[in-house]
């Protein structure tokens, strides 16, 4: 039986995560792929520290070029994150015609384009389904089980530290703040979470979906992107009045001509699967013009499950090795020629539905000044809400809106802050009604 040599670089969390799956699960691994999965090597600068797995042979070095330059080995896995040294290694490995399988979305959403041309010049695959939703099947299902469909939309939870606070908010009338704390205590955060709240983190996976879904080339740079940060249980409390749950969620969708990709809190009715799903799950919901709407639901991090998503990619690859054949399926789901530059929305562009609350002063005729300047700006209001003073004695005021333009709305709101009436920054949540049934 053939036997197929593979490296981790990294030896953290998730490289951790895939030794142990490579070990304890070799005998139902080499049921199912017809070869042996071996794990030679191991590279990481801490070789000290017990992880709590047993390597048997495995060699555990510091030196990360043992693996990259070691002529038997088939597959390398990169768990070490960041865009310096596993950009570099990445691009070493490719180049010396070995297969890499990697988690790192960062890196792929920022220089995919590249390592996917090098991979191909090679002759080799590169793989990513774990920087996507974890173990979720995004990737597979966007570049092979939906291949006969125009991806019409996609709407995805796809950061669990973002969902994890937001369900907190809501449920127990938790302040940011403090949610934010109680998910870095759970682990769900970093202590420097800003790549997640702040949408960073969601973006470099819909940069990646984006161009799986359509044939494009990888583009971050052009996506909208806006945080959590400024969620309150005030909005989260007037969203459960009308009807509508807050989420962070990463938007794609296709048009004639261009593409909408954004991220940013979004009230969905409660008729949207999407809006039930809580703590640190992840979920995208995909529209395709066969199969309708289809929604994919787990756990978006955590060792095992980005593990697992890892090694579907090892097995993909190790298939491939054992018939003798290379880039079956083409990295980005299209063959290179067919990849397509299409531009992405500017976000003044956007059409769509909005929540607006303003805290103004309880003075006459400051209502009627509001919507004096919606309506000057093309802003139609469905509806208008406002409750008794706040313990400030200020009062706040909630409009829903029509299907309104992002510039009118930006145009509209400076306008209203120069108010005097009008107390600190308007806040907007934009709507989508999205996947009701």
């Amino acid at each position: 039986m053939k036997t197929i040599n593979i490296g981790i670089l990294g030896y953290g969390i998730v490289g951790a995560g895939v030794a142990k799956l490579l070990k304890e699960k070799q005998e139902l691994l080499t049921s199912r792929i017809g070869a042996v999965l071996n794990l030679k090597t191991i590279a990481d600068i801490d070789t000290k520290t017990d992880r709590g797995i047993d390597l048997g042979t495995t060699a555990l070095v510091p030196d990360a070029q043992k693996i990259i330059n070691d002529p038997d080995i088939d597959i390398i896995v990169e768990t070490i994150g960041g865009e310096t040294f596993a950009k570099e290694f990445i691009l070493k490995a490719l180049e010396n015609r070995k297969h890499v399988v990697t988690a790192n979305k960062a890196l792929i959403a920022g220089f995919g384009n590249d390592l996917v041309n090098t991979a191909r010049e090679n002759q080799v695959d590169l793989a990513f389904e774990a920087s996507c939703g974890g173990c979720m099947p995004i990737i597979k299902s966007l570049r092979e089980s939906l291949v006969a469909n125009n991806i019409k939309s996609m709407s995805g939870i796809l950061n669990g530290t973002c969902n994890y606070i937001l369900t907190k908010i809501s449920n127990d009338g938790s302040e940011f703040e403090d949610a934010l704390k109680q998910a870095q205590e759970l682990g769900f955060a970093e202590a420097e979470p800003s790549l997640d709240i702040d949408g960073y983190d969601t973006a470099h996976k819909l940069a990646i979906l984006n161009s799986l879904a359509h044939g494009i080339k990888i583009n971050l740079k052009d996506i909208h992107v806006e945080g959590i940060r400024n969620i309150t249980p005030v909005d989260i409390e007037f969203a459960k009045s009308f009807g509508y749950t807050i989420k962070l969620l990463a938007i794609g969708k296709m048009h004639e001509n261009h593409v909408e990709a954004r991220v940013h809190p979004t009230m969905i009715p409660d008729t949207n699967p999407l809006s039930h799903v809580e703590q640190s799950m992840n979920a995208i919901a995909i529209d395709g013009d066969a199969t309708g709407q289809t929604m994919l639901y787990g756990h978006g991090a955590g060792m095992m499950p980005t593990a697992s998503a890892v090694l579907s990619d090892i097995a993909d690859i190790a298939r491939n090795i054992i018939c003798g054949i290379g880039g079956r399926v083409p990295i980005l789901g299209y063959p290179e020629e067919n990849i397509k530059s299409i531009p992405i929305l500017p976000m003044e562009e956007l059409y769509t539905r909005y929540y607006m609350r303003f805290e103004a002063q309880d003075n006459p005729g400051v209502l009627s000044k509001i919507s004096g300047i919606l309506g000057d700006n093309k802003i139609s209001i469905e509806s208008v809400h406002q409750k008794g003073r706040m313990d400030n004695g200020n009062v706040p005021i909630v409009m829903i809106t029509h299907i309104a333009k992002e510039a009118w709305v930006q145009q509209a709101l400076k306008q209203i802050s120069s108010i005097d009436s009008v107390v600190g920054i308007p806040v907007i949540i934009r709507i989508e009604e999205i996947i009701q049934e």
